[in-house]
């Protein structure tokens, strides 16, 4: 009988790693920045009433943040994420996951639908944060990663969003700047923030702001301290240069919730090889016209459909085709579309190619329907970053939006707090 129990125990082992893989979905390498695979369309954040909701959430205030995103020509089937929690540099956390979340650290994406009765084959896909599953426990700058149950290495999106405490408040006020060569082109903030209960023995070092406009990763001042110190507040003045950035422009803007007719912007609409391809009228360059008002999305984008109720499912793809007209082709430099709808990042995807012929950069993205905010932005060869104001100009006017994140280094505990989160907005202050 002795003999029995080795055998029994090899086939068990067996089976055990016949079997491991199949139920094996381990993380991607975790990376910080922001991606999306190019069939990975449509990333939106919302709360409940507010489509244009920023990525931050308050625990306890109530709120659901929702992240919805769509996967052209899937299989639709289940997706699989994981949250990591990093400091206000970005970078992973010195944290166990039963530090930061309640639940599971690895979860599935559930609530998935197929498009209907639409040219392109998409799935769509929810994911509520908070959840069944997680439950956040403390404050931060998180990350979350999303990949497909057969392809357990390879991430097809990750995004970044926030955690606060609403523990501090912070007081913005807008000014016109001082500073020579940015009075025209650029916005300042001055910001008092109030520590309340926090017990910062130095301040200076424990206690930075990240300033981001509209939202976008291009636009941000991240790791400022405070010019002055003194009762419980922190003063951020417009002495300094901390809080300069240049104001913009209003944004371009068009209209394609609809493909039976043409609506703003749009020229004309046709169906080409099995496709929906929607004309923009030729953009003009606002380098050096004088500011103009108009009501925008500050960058963002609604997914919208006229015949229907249900555009997550019904609303379709179309192909966008936008033309910049220019005198002559830059030198050393790109021109890309940008906006909301693509990250705010700068890619194949959104970059424009120049038409000697026709003298004009030109470009075709896939969107879903809606109506959209965009911009053009040129980028040096060599940089990754925006330069400049061509094609757009930029004004000390312009409304924009503005997230103020007040970051704690508590020494009594192993990751930064976001302490507070303010949004703020230019005309607000005027």
């Amino acid at each position: 009988m002795a003999k029995i129990f080795p055998r029994i125990k090899l086939l068990s082992l067996s089976i055990f790693f016949l079997f491991q893989p199949l139920f094996s979905y381990s993380a991607p390498e975790f990376s910080s920045a922001e991606y999306a695979d190019g069939n990975v369309r449509s990333i939106q954040f919302e709360k409940d009433g507010w489509k244009l909701a920023y990525p931050f959430l308050q625990p306890g205030s109530g709120d659901e943040m929702i992240l919805s995103f769509d996967v052209i020509d899937g299989e639709g089937g289940t997706l699989w994420y994981n949250i990591t929690h990093c400091d206000r540099e970005w970078n992973r956390s010195d944290l166990f996951t039963s530090d930061y979340l309640e639940g599971y650290e690895e979860n599935q994406v559930t609530d998935f639908h197929p498009s209907f009765n639409t040219k392109t084959n998409y799935t769509h896909y929810r994911l509520p944060l908070p959840n069944d599953d997680i439950r956040f426990l403390i404050s931060g700058n998180y990350v979350i990663t999303f990949w497909e149950a057969g392809d357990p290495e390879k991430a097809i999106l990750v995004r970044r969003f926030f955690i606060s405490e609403g523990s501090t408040s912070a007081a913005v006020n807008f000014r016109r700047p001082m500073k020579p060569g940015a009075t025209d082109t650029h916005q300042q903030a001055e910001i008092t923030l109030s520590t309340g209960s926090l017990r910062a023995t130095d301040p200076y070092r424990q206690i930075t702001l990240t300033v981001m406009q509209n939202g976008r990763a291009d636009r941000t001042s991240a790791g400022l301290v405070p010019d002055f110190v003194a009762n419980g507040k922190l003063e951020y003045n417009t002495l300094s240069d901390k809080t300069l950035m240049p104001g913009g422009n209003e944004f371009r803007y068009f209209d394609i919730k609809t493909i039976r007719q043409t609506r703003q912007n749009v020229r004309a609409l046709e169906f080409v090889n099995g496709y929906y391809h929607a004309f923009l009228l030729p953009s003009d360059d606002r380098e050096f016209k004088p500011y103009f008002f108009n009501e925008d999305f500050n960058g963002k984008y609604v997914v919208a459909m006229e015949e229907s109720n249900e555009p997550d499912r019904e609303a379709d793809y179309i192909w966008v085709w936008f033309t910049l007209p220019a005198y002559n082709e830059l030198r050393d430099a790109s021109v890309y579309v940008a906006g909301d709808f693509c990250g705010w990042q700068y890619t194949s995807d959104n970059l424009m190619t120049w038409n000697a012929t026709k003298g004009c950069y030109e470009a075709m993205l896939l969107l879903k329907q809606g109506w959209y905010n965009y911009e053009y932005v040129v980028i040096p060869s060599g940089s990754g970053t925006p330069e400049g104001f061509a094609f757009e100009g930029s004004h000390w006017e312009t409304e924009n939006d503005y997230l103020i994140l007040t970051y704690f280094r508590d020494p009594a505990t192993r990751y930064d707090r976001l302490t507070g989160i303010t949004l703020a907005n230019t005309r607000s202050s005027r």
